[in-house]
Formats: structure tokens, sequence, C-alpha cells
């Protein structure tokens, strides 16, 4: 794992090294450079595979090409004896990183599809000089690059290329503007203007003839109606525990999260199959007595137990929140209101580990959210919209809305229509039209007629599934997934060099996983109930039966008095109108009427916080 960087031109030592130093946080252990006149290549590693020799930048056998890469490749040792067999010459001894040139020395620019891992690479072909920028089928690992005066910047996150003289700063109006919806930037944009994210599963070449993109790999939903149940499971099972085994290779010693939630406990369990050694498991609590929050703690503990793991709980305080938050803007770079835990216990793990595994993917994969549990009932709702309205439902008919309310199902089909992305923008958080007074003339401006519905319904139109879950499934894994989860899951984690891995994410169970029903995802308002059955027999009684916790602050709970000071502050007008991003007047109303009770703007006030704390962090008078 580490952090790389680079831009295409004539050799600057000094600031390629600055730019590295940027990502000391992502490679403690050692940094490395490369530099021929044509491009300059940073990084910065944390040593997991190959601890003595896999010293990064890394070249084939005539040095004609070279890489730096973040992440792992979990097949590298079979991809070694193929290409060794094929008469390449390796000199590293047990890299995963050397793989990857000799693979594009045999299979050109086609060679990612050989690879299972998760990575960020940027890959030179002196020769042909050409620089390809990789980015993993999931986006596990980020990639961030900018255009400026002919020359490729590129960083595993924005602050390196913030770090070259040649970038001007400034705030990207189109993207934030989605901000204020999703919680945070979608790719392509960033809160910075000129700068950009790759997609998950894209690759950028740029050579003399100029810059060009495309996408090598991309989900797709075929549903397979006749798949047997039985088989499903246990192909299932035998999937995520060779993704678990894969993700368990290493030289250094590795932990996993453990909510007690399904997830992560199902990993850990199959964790336990390929160790003789306690597995070192982490969970995170909270000085507040919440009962939603001790009951995590509660069946981590009850799972750790079972498997006799070596077990570490990590417990913070609202105090630690506002301590931190500027360094939790600072791991993103960017304006972020999504869930931040991850950040608070890598502190803990940290002291322990450089890698864990976690349960990451699986709701996304089968199943979990509201929009997720909306997606089936709703479609009923509007197919028999008849017989709903003359109270003519018949009691089988009336389990295909579980497991929502027909309250909740109403509203959402009054808004919309029924219609997919209508409803879907319906539960972000700032609808564009209250977008229009939340922010200031000149902002709008500058946002050159952004639409967040218009982004959303563009993404509906692009989708291959047809089952109603499954198309939100699809949607949300193209956006919400790599843009939000995956990025709080790496950002995170990062901020104190650890590793996370998440045996959910192998590419081989996803696209299984992409051919189930949603029938049997959700069935009878039970979430991921596919999954639940199949890892049942592995876990402890009770722990598929939970309600659903998700691994979130309970930032919420805080908001009601112990934040109460902070958010007013942060939200104040003076403050506000250093920047004249936002109208003042509405944020205070919004603030006003959290306040007098209104709970559902809980997440609208976060959501405002986090933007002012990254402004002044970035542009204000703390920035630079």
């Amino acid at each position: 794992m580490c952090g790389i960087c680079g831009f295409t031109g004539s050799p600057d030592e000094a600031t390629l090294a600055r730019m590295t130093a940027a990502l000391l946080h992502r490679g403690p252990d050692e940094d490395g450079f490369y530099s021929d006149g044509s491009v300059n290549l940073g990084m910065r590693r944390l040593s997991i595979i190959d601890l003595t020799t896999g010293r990064q930048p890394i070249h084939n056998e005539d040095k004609g090409i070279w890489t730096v890469f973040n992440g792992e490749i979990y097949n590298f040792r079979e991809l070694r004896k193929d290409l060794e067999e094929k008469g390449h010459r390796f000199y590293t001894d047990h890299s995963d990183t050397e793989a990857i040139v000799h693979l594009y020395e045999e299979y050109g620019d086609d060679f990612m599809h050989r690879i299972n891992g998760m990575f960020a690479i940027a890959l030179w072909d002196k020769r042909r000089e050409r620089l390809l920028l990789i980015r993993d089928r999931m986006g596990v690992k980020p990639l961030f690059y900018a255009l400026v005066n002919g020359m490729l910047l590129f960083g595993s996150e924005i602050k390196a290329i913030l770090a070259h003289p040649a970038y001007r700063r400034a705030v990207c109006p189109e993207g934030v503007y989605h901000y204020f919806s999703f919680k945070n930037i979608p790719a392509p944009f960033t809160a910075f203007e000129g700068i950009y994210c790759l997609f998950p599963g894209e690759m950028l070449v740029f050579s003399r003839g100029g810059m060009e993109k495309r996408r090598w790999w991309k989900i797709r939903f075929e549903e397979n109606g006749a798949l047997d149940e039985a088989e499903a499971r246990e192909r299932i099972l035998a999937l995520l525990e060779d993704a678990t085994r894969l993700r368990m290779i290493s030289d250094v010693p590795f932990g996993a999260y453990l909510s007690g939630g399904v997830d992560s406990s199902s990993i850990v369990a199959l964790m336990t199959r390929f160790t003789d050694r306690p597995v070192k498991t982490f969970s995170l609590g909270y000085e507040d007595e919440l009962s939603n929050k001790e009951a995590d703690l509660y069946y981590a503990r009850k799972v750790s137990a079972a498997y006799g793991t070596e077990h570490h709980e990590y417990i913070m305080s609202y105090r630690e929140l506002v301590e931190d938050i500027g360094a939790v803007i600072g791991a993103f770079d960017q304006p972020f209101s999504g869930t931040i835990s991850t950040f608070f216990l890598s502190k803990l793990i940290r002291q322990h580990v450089k890698v864990a595994l976690s349960g990451d993917g699986a709701d996304e994969l089968f199943g979990s959210y509201l929009s997720h549990r909306v997606a089936q009932p709703l479609w009923h709702f509007g197919r028999m919209l008849g017989k709903v309205r003359s109270g003519t439902l018949t009691d089988e008919e009336k389990c295909l809305f579980a497991p929502c309310d027909m309250k909740l199902l109403e509203d959402l089909y009054g808004k919309s229509g029924g219609e997919e992305a209508a409803w879907r923008c319906s539960l972000y958080l700032f609808s564009d039209r209250e977008k229009k007074s939340l922010l200031s003339g000149s902002f709008l401006a500058g946002a050159r007629g952004a639409d967040t519905y218009a982004l959303i319904r563009g993404k509906f139109d692009e989708l291959t599934a047809r089952n109603p879950l499954n198309r939100i499934l699809e949607m949300e894994w193209n956006t919400q997934f790599p843009d939000q989860v995956l990025a709080f899951v790496d950002f995170l984690s990062m901020a104190h060099s650890v590793e996370i891995r998440s045996p959910f994410l192998d590419y081989r169970l996803v696209e299984f996983a992409s051919t189930l029903p949603g029938s049997l995802k959700i069935r009878n308002g039970n979430v991921k109930d596919i999954l639940k059955r199949t890892v049942e027999p592995l876990l402890p009684g009770g722990i598929t039966k939970r309600p659903k916790e998700g691994f979130v602050l309970p930032i919420f709970d805080w908001m009601v008095e112990k934040l109460r000071d902070y958010s007013r502050e942060t939200l104040s007008e003076g403050r506000l109108r250093k920047h004249g991003l936002l109208n003042a007047e509405a944020v205070q109303e919004v603030v006003r009427s959290y306040y007098a009770g209104d709970r559902a703007y809980a997440g609208k006030v976060w959501n405002l916080m986090m933007f002012q704390v990254w402004w002044e962090k970035y542009f204000g008078d703390a920035g630079r």
C-alpha cells in the first residue's frame, strides 16, 4: 500500500519531493523517485509485501517500463509463475508490484483484466513515451489528475496535486453544488477547479498525441432467474472464503474490523480458517450510553468470544470529534458529511497492525440501505396503485410492501410518481429547488447550470439491470459506493497508515452477486436475505437477526446538546460571509429549524458544517 504521485515534463526534484511528502501518511516506511526528462514519478511506501526488495518505482528487465503502484495484487504469485514460464525475469524476491511491468509487456493495455486486487497504477512506457493511469474495478484505491499548461499532474490524493506550483487553487462550483445533495463530491468532479477523479475501472493514457480515457471494466447486472438458491449460497460462501484467504497474504501482522454485524462478523469467522493464531479484532464504542451503540460492542464481544480473537476496543467522545474534525476533512481534501467512524477506530488499529480486513461492500451487493429497502415495494405500489387506493389488497399482496410502511411509500410516490430518479433524489439531503435558495447567486452562476436530478437521471439511463432493487444497487454501485463509501474507507484509514482489505469486493464475488435476482437479496422485508442465510451457520446466535446499525458515529445524538454551540459557531453569519458562497439567511433558517425541534434537519446542519470546515481549511485564513 502506498501513495503515488507525479507529473509529466522536465525534471523538478524539489516539486516531486514536495508532492511525495504530502502523502507521507500513506507510506511512512520509505520513499522512491524516478525522473527521465519526460516523466517524474514519486511514491511513499507502506511496506506489506516483500519488505526488503519490493521498493518502488519498479522497472522491467531493460528499464524501459516503470511503475509506481498503490494497492495490493492478491493473485501475484500465480501471475509471477505464469510470466516466468513465458520468459520474464524478476529481480525482486516476491514483490506484487513487479508483476505489473511484466503483465504490460506481455498483454499490453489490457493487462489489468488479469489482476485480482485493489490498485491505482501509474505506468510509464519510456519507449513509446506514454503514461498510463489506471484505477481498479471497484474504485477501492483513489486516483486524481489535472492537466495544467500541457503537463499531466496526478496523485493518490488531491493534496499531492495542490503541492505542485503550476496548479492554482480554486473552488469547483459544479462539483461542490452536488455535495449538498450527496454528502460527497461525485466523480469525475472534485471540489477543486481543474482537478478530476478517475472513475472506477477507468484508464487514462497521456502521450504526445494527447490524453484519452476509457472504461476497462464496469459492473453489469444480468439476473439469472433460473438460479438454484442452494447452489447460489454455496457459490457465495466459496467465493467469500477464497477472497478472505487471498486478503490474508501479508508479510506483516493483520487484523479485522468487528462491529458485531453480519458482514464484519462473517469475515472474522472465515479468517479463523486460515490462521492458527488469534485474529486481532477492533471495535469502536462511545462514552455516551447509547443503546444502539452499546449493542455493537455487545455483539462484537460475542463474536470475539466465539472465535477466540484478540479483541481491542476504542472508546471515544464528542470532544474528540471536535478536536479532529479538521484532520478528517484534511484526509479527504474535500467537503464530506458521510460516515467518518473509520478515522477514529484506525487510531487504535495502527497501534497493533498495518492491515485490517473489513466487511465493506456487502450492503451494496445484497441490499440494506433505505433506498434498497424501498425499491421493490415502491415498484409494487405503483403497479397496484388502484388496489392500494381502493383498499382491496389481499394479505399476500400486502406482504410485497415489506419492510416499508404504507405512509412512506405514499409519500415517495406522491413526490415522484414512482419515477426512479425522482424518488431516489427525494432521499438526498438538499434538493435542486432547495439549493437555489441555499447557494448564493455568484456560486450558482459558477456552477454552470449544474442539476443533480439530471445527473442521477443520466445514471439510471445507463443501467443494465431490470429488477427494481438491482437497478438501485447498480446505480449506487457506480455513484455513492465509490464516491462516498470507499472514499471514507480509504482516506480515513490511510490517514493513520492502515490498509483496509474488503473480501466482499473481490471482483469474482461482485460479478456473481450481480446475477442474483433482487427477490433473493431482500425477501419478505429481510435485507441481505441470501447472504444472511449463507453465513448464519458461521455466526453466534442473534447476529443475523439484530437490527441494522451502520458503522456511523452518533453525531446526530451529540448535535442535540453537546455539539450545539460548536455547530452554531461554525455556521455563524460572520464566518459564512467570509466566502459568500452560501445564503447566510437560508443557512440560519436550517439551523434554527433544527434546534427548534425539527430533527429532520440534522443531516443538513452537519452537511453545512463540514462544508464550512473544508472551506476555511483550504481557502480561509488557515488555508494554503
